[in-house]
């Protein structure tokens, strides 16, 4: 039933949305999915298991596939280390889940052909299933994604090394293969984060090189972070005169010693609270004595913190770098992997930010960067115009607006 203070254009669609099972993918589109529901849409959304309950909350119909991915909860290190280690896993779970997918939504009893298909970057099965109904597809980018020119200055160096050796050349075989046994005309090269419309679901701050960024196939929407009261609140303990959030995310949080250090540089602190997030690979017994001004925890509701924090120590991914702008906290960025160096660079070069490299991140100088931001009246005036500035982009209600424009009319 449609929303009347959503109205939506036309008549109600089937939208399926595709990802994978992981926070910093998901999480992101979660309000755009809830918005497309209030509006009266139906919203199916491809997904394993573990995501079901997340995805059921927003009100979209969870479609369940069996992955091969590492899940959040799983050692980090299943990654491997290499840029094919990356990748691989991606086109291997693609040609798992492909089948599954086709079943799901043309078998008998399953979710139906739909009008729209929006999907992560990391979902290979979408570009294929769009393609093979003759319906649209939009990408949904949680992360920064290529201007004019990244393709020489980046990619290309990049692969240079990988493409040469035989399990390079055994990968980009084996992805043609796979596209062609779909009936899709294009090579992995092609095909491969190569999108016609994309919804970039970062603040335009966060982008680098954005003026070079073709804006008529790419949409700054900014942060569409909605309400995260289902994540549960967080309140300031009274006698709080600071409060420092250190989180690295959900992937990245073997870390014994990092956090070892952040015990070292803040416990005791006069004034200070800080809340240390250490996921599920290290517990308060691998910290040995943790000062009663620190709280440790496998999990928080990030948001809420940290609309109540003067400071974040992060790995700087995606979500956490614009949550941090959007809340206008000042943040020390120790990036861990992927695009964790960019847009920790990026928060230093807007003035908000240190960027403390993770080998550099020793007690003294996390508390020196920490005490510098929260000092610095500049930092905060920075703060305050970025985030007025991502509170113009639009946020979910424009994601929403631009996904229904693209729906066949009619």
């Amino acid at each position: 039933m449609t929303n009347p203070e959503h109205p939506h254009h036309g008549r109600p669609a089937h939208i399926a949305m595709f990802s994978i099972a992981a926070h910093g993918h998901v999480n992101p589109s979660l309000e755009v999915i809830r918005e497309l529901v209030a509006r009266g849409h139906r919203v199916t959304y491809a997904i394993p298991h573990l995501f079901e309950e997340k995805i059921a909350e927003t009100g979209a119909e969870p479609v369940l596939y069996r992955t091969t991915l590492p899940g959040p909860d799983d050692d980090p290190e299943a990654w491997g280390s290499t840029l094919l280690d990356n990748v691989e896993p991606f086109l291997d779970d693609a040609i798992h889940a492909l089948p599954q997918l086709v079943e799901a939504y043309e078998g008998e009893g399953g979710a139906g052909v739909p009008d729209l298909v929006l999907h992560d970057i990391t979902s290979y099965p979408a570009g294929v299933l769009a393609h093979r109904w003759g319906v649209p597809a939009i990408t949904l980018s949680p992360n920064l994604v290529a201007w004019e020119g990244y393709e020489e200055e980046v990619a290309k160096p990049m692969w240079a090394e990988p493409r040469a050796t035989p399990r390079g050349k055994a990968y980009f075989a084996k992805f043609d293969a796979w596209l062609k046994e779909y009936g899709v005309p294009r090579s992995a090269d092609e095909f491969w984060g190569v999108y016609d419309r994309t919804l970039v679901l970062i603040p335009k701050a966060l982008q680098p090189h954005a003026d070079r960024v073709d804006e008529q196939r790419n949409t700054f929407v900014g942060a569409c972070q909605g309400d995260r009261g289902a994540q549960g609140d967080w309140a300031r303990p009274a006698d709080a005169e600071r409060v420092l959030l250190v989180s690295l995310g959900s992937s990245f949080t073997k870390q014994p010693e990092f956090y070892r250090e952040c015990v070292k540089a803040f416990g005791g602190l006069p004034g200070w609270h800080v809340v240390l997030q250490v996921g599920h690979h290290v517990t308060a017994d691998d910290l040995g004595e943790v000062p009663a001004n620190i709280d440790v925890r496998s999990w928080v509701p990030q948001l809420a913190i940290l609309k109540q924090a003067d400071a974040f120590i992060t790995h700087a991914g995606a979500g956490g770098s614009q949550e941090g702008l959007a809340t206008a906290t000042p943040m020390v960025a120790v990036p861990q992997a992927v695009d964790q160096f960019g847009n920790a660079d990026m928060l230093q070069g807007l003035g908000v930010a240190r960027h403390v490299p993770k080998e550099e991140a020793t007690a003294g100088t996390l508390r020196a960067a920490v005490l510098a931001l929260v000092d610095d009246p500049e930092v905060a005036r920075r703060l305050a115009a970025l985030q007025r500035d991502m509170a113009d982009e639009g946020g979910t209600r424009r994601a929403a607006d631009l996904i229904e424009a693209e729906l066949p009319q009619g």
